[in-house]
């Protein structure tokens, strides 16, 4: 950072320490190794047995609304 936000010695040095851990980890960032992509987990019995039946399954069964009546 080229201006320094604080006026104060004490506050400025502060804000260049912190700054130098943000440059610093962005640095680490960039050699890290990428995680792989998950893979998806294996339907469950209730799922395989709506999926061979034809009846769709709703992301979450919470949202799951029930008819009036």
């Amino acid at each position: 950072m080229r201006q320094c936000r604080y006026r104060s010695e004490d506050k400025a040095h502060v804000q260049h320490v912190l700054t130098a851990i943000a440059v610093n980890l962005e640095r680490i960032g960039a050699h890290l190794p990428t995680t792989p992509e998950r893979r998806p987990r294996t339907p469950t019995a209730l799922q395989d047995y709506l999926d061979q039946r034809g009846i769709a399954r709703p992301r979450s069964w919470r949202v799951v609304t029930h008819p009036a009546g």
